[in-house]
């Protein structure tokens, strides 16, 4: 899958407009539109970084995805137990590497 159709999906995981998302990743809608339309790979590599972020995932996390050709997803299970929490998007990416490392530990 190309990393343009794999924004594309994430941004619409979250529920968000293409309007709504653009102000959330701080980059004009236009902007968004035409990376969407084009290809991630024309865009500027700030404009890379600022949809990454809005989308809690790594610039790395994104080229995997596209690599894997199956894009993965948080999962969503622990959002039980952190229901009615609002978390800024600085925690939730937090909360992620801390799983991460969790589950890093395991695998040793």
């Amino acid at each position: 899958m190309k990393r343009a159709e794999i924004v594309k999906k994430l941004i619409k995981e979250t529920g968000l407009s293409l309007k709504a998302f653009a102000e959330k990743a701080n980059i004009p809608y236009t902007t968004l539109y035409s990376i969407l339309e084009r290809g991630v790979g024309n865009a500027s590599v700030d404009n890379v970084i600022k949809i990454c972020r809005a989308l809690n995932i790594s610039v790395d996390e994104l080229q995997d995805m596209a690599n894997d050709d199956k894009p993965k997803t948080k999962p969503k299970t622990i959002a039980a137990h952190l229901d009615g929490v609002e978390l800024s998007d600085q925690e939730c990416q937090e909360l992620h590497n801390f799983i991460e490392y969790l589950l890093s530990k395991r695998n040793r």
